[in-house]
């Protein structure tokens, strides 16, 4: 009978709350990391980032859908990671401590990562974005 080997704790706590915050503000820094490479212009990331808010500025459909998206890889990340540790034969408070430890991981580096490249994308719309949109329309 072969042993599971028990799961990284560290690792799979990056790999999921990496992609969580980065599905999560997927609408904002794609258009600024297209529009930096030159692979899309001022009007079309404008264009692109306002396909998922309203006309005022709040949160539409859209964005509440990708930070669903995240809140779900965050959440099948700690599922899947107590399902893997509990093939492992290890000590019940330690299985707990690692779910825990997991868990604040995940929320804390998905929710930073979240609201550092939120700062981020608003800052270079603001910056580099929305001035090339309005030279691309001649608006004064």
């Amino acid at each position: 009978m072969t042993q599971n080997k028990q799961p990284n704790l560290v690792k799979w706590s990056l790999k999921y709350s990496i992609t969580a915050g980065i599905a999560g503000i997927l609408c904002c820094v794609a258009p600024a990391v297209l529009f930096m490479f030159g692979l899309m212009s001022g009007v079309y990331a404008i264009s692109f980032a306002d396909f998922f808010y309203q006309k005022d500025g709040s949160t539409g459909i859209g964005a509440w859908i990708l930070r669903i998206a995240a809140f779900g890889i965050g959440l099948y990340g700690i599922y899947s990671f107590r399902k893997k540790q509990n093939q492992c034969s290890i000590d019940p408070k330690r299985k707990r401590k690692n779910l825990i430890l997991l868990t604040a991981t995940i929320v804390t580096i998905g929710l930073g990562l979240y609201l550092s490249l939120e700062k981020w994308s608003a800052w270079y719309f603001d910056a580099h974005i929305v001035p090339a949109q309005q030279k691309e329309l001649n608006i004064k």
